[in-house]
């Protein structure tokens, strides 16, 4: 049996059909009809999201951005727009096109657009703009009209390694685990950071591994690393790659190993998941949209998601991972109440 920890909703990974479009080279899907009638009070909205090269189909990071636009179309009766980029030369162009169309809020989707948000927000100063995981203040001239939506991902890791340290010590044998990681940048090294402390403090024994694929997309790069650790002794796969990361879950799975998915709770991929690494976009996406129609959206500043607003946390846990669950929880309640501060975000 699989159980959520204690206050920790799972999400549901939002897996999506695009439909290919001319524009830029890009995927785009979307539309204007909505689902249900917004209240009287509030403003029609246009909201429009970018993915990064990930694409829609990553069943984590640009997944679950979408999911909120859908969630937002539901409940609050916005006209919604997804374009995909094929390349980072997309970015610009992508962005552009949606600031044209007179679209109220566009998220931009990923550290990966940073330069791309702050060309394109000087360029369009009256359009508001929501960058995932990169602050308002570190963009390029520090455009007002941008805000920046970010989130502590070392917590998250930090409760799955907790959760991997105690399965491996319980299993005996060599005590390995590790981190396929897609790229070396903040949001990815957050996470393995976060991974490598929490799995040290629930067994000093235990030994970590990391590789970067360099890459989001292709699942074969992510499987090799993988299975090179796997050889090495890992006993649990924590992939922080997206689309590519899948490939590290494959691994994990052909070997017979527990694996950790990302952004998402990825459990319905099998019973040989652990748990997942939650970071909530789709929620940011769905406040961000309800600030906005309550003329409350916070241009020029950041919002940040972590353990104690419930941004981040765990997904189900596993059989496999259940005898340790409340040990978990107790470090959770711990993170929330500021008694464990002192988690890395960064990869040494």
């Amino acid at each position: 049996m699989k159980r959520h920890l204690t206050r920790l909703p799972a999400m549901a990974a939002a897996v999506c059909t695009v439909a290919l479009l001319a524009a830029c080279g890009s995927d785009d899907e979307g539309g204007s009809g909505s689902a249900a009638t917004p209240t009287p009070a509030a403003k029609k909205l246009k909201v429009a999201m970018v993915t990064d090269i990930g694409g829609l189909n990553d069943r984590s990071f640009n997944a679950l951005a979408y999911k909120g636009l859908k969630d937002a179309q539901k409940e609050l009766g916005v006209d919604i727009r997804a374009v995909t980029s094929k390349s980072n030369a997309d970015y610009v162009p992508n962005l552009s096109s949606l600031a044209r169309q007179k679209y109220d809020v566009v998220f931009a989707v990923g550290f990966l657009m940073a330069d791309a948000t702050a060309t394109v927000a000087k360029a369009f100063p009256a359009t508001k703009f929501a960058i995932i995981d990169f602050s308002q203040g570190e963009l390029k001239g520090k455009p007002k009209n941008v805000e920046g939506l970010l989130f502590k991902e070392n917590e998250a890791g930090y409760l799955a390694g907790y959760l991997a340290g105690l399965y491996v010590k319980k299993q005996g044998g060599d005590q390995v685990i590790s981190t396929v990681g897609g790229q070396k940048i903040p949001p990815v090294d957050g996470y393995i950071a976060g991974y490598q402390a929490g799995a040290k403090a629930a067994n000093p024994n235990v030994k970590t591994l990391n590789a970067y694929s360099q890459d989001f997309v292709d699942q074969a790069k992510c499987k090799e690393l993988a299975l090179n650790q796997i050889e090495e002794g890992s006993q649990v796969v924590f992939q922080v790659a997206g689309q590519c990361g899948l490939g590290a879950l494959d691994a994990a799975k052909e070997k017979g190993v527990e694996g950790i998915g990302v952004d998402a709770d990825q459990a319905y991929i099998g019973s040989f998941m652990l748990t997942s690494a939650l970071k909530k976009i789709d929620e940011a996406v769905v406040k961000t949209i309800k600030d906005t129609q309550a003329d409350g959206f916070k241009a020029g500043t950041d919002t940040l998601f972590d353990v104690k607003s419930n941004g981040v946390g765990l997904g189900k846990v596993s059989a496999d991972g259940e005898p340790f669950a409340d040990q978990v929880e107790e470090v959770r309640g711990k993170i929330a109440a500021g008694e464990i501060t002192d988690i890395p975000a960064e990869v040494k």
